[in-house]
């Protein structure tokens, strides 16, 4: 049965095939929302418009740290910018110190310098046993270094030293004899 809406010249075309009618007046907005742009958001999109915010470096690459959960995110990554490394508990950081006593000298060119040093970290090696125990975590037990191994280690380094200095100066090139007053004179 043919629907009522059909056309004899267009069959098929029905009332659903038709657009909806514009809606009454009434309903339709009267006033275009005011759009308020901040002075910054200004800046923002002026700036965006010049291009100064291409090329920036960073620029396409993932944020670091998003996946740390720890609530010191923020001193490690300031740790880490700064090339400085992570503060160890007092016992720890005696510790460590002791391990790299031998780096700590290598550089100094008199025994009594280093002999000065090593003593200087064994007397605080023996001032953290009188410490009172941390309230948390584990006391450390730091042995105290052998002073006279490591001087023994340090001569035998500074011996090295020498040795590969003198080996890599050149000998100076022999003096020219110097010509007499009277000879600079009379050329030859």
């Amino acid at each position: 049965m043919p629907d009522e809406n059909e056309s004899p010249e267009n069959p098929g075309s029905g009332a659903a095939d038709q657009p909806p009618p514009d809606p009454p007046r009434t309903l339709r907005r009267r006033y275009q929302p005011v759009v308020y742009e901040s002075w910054i958001d200004r800046q923002i999109r002026e700036a965006t418009e010049r291009g100064e915010f291409d090329n920036l470096p960073g620029a396409g690459q993932p944020l670091t740290n998003l996946d740390d959960d720890s609530p010191d995110w923020w001193i490690k990554g300031k740790l880490k910018h700064e090339g400085l490394e992570m503060p160890l508990p007092a016992g720890l950081a005696l510790r460590k110190e002791a391990q790299e006593a031998f780096a700590k000298i290598a550089d100094v060119t008199y025994e009594a310098d280093a002999r000065e040093i090593l003593e200087d970290l064994n007397d605080r090696i023996r001032e953290s046993y009188f410490q009172p125990l941390p309230d948390q975590g584990r006391l450390f037990v730091i042995p105290l270094v052998n002073v006279d191994p490591l001087l023994e280690r340090w001569r035998a380094y500074r011996a090295e030293l020498a040795e590969a200095e003198r080996r890599r100066t050149p000998a100076p090139p022999a003096a020219a004899p110097r010509r007499r007053w009277w000879q600079r004179w009379f050329r030859r």
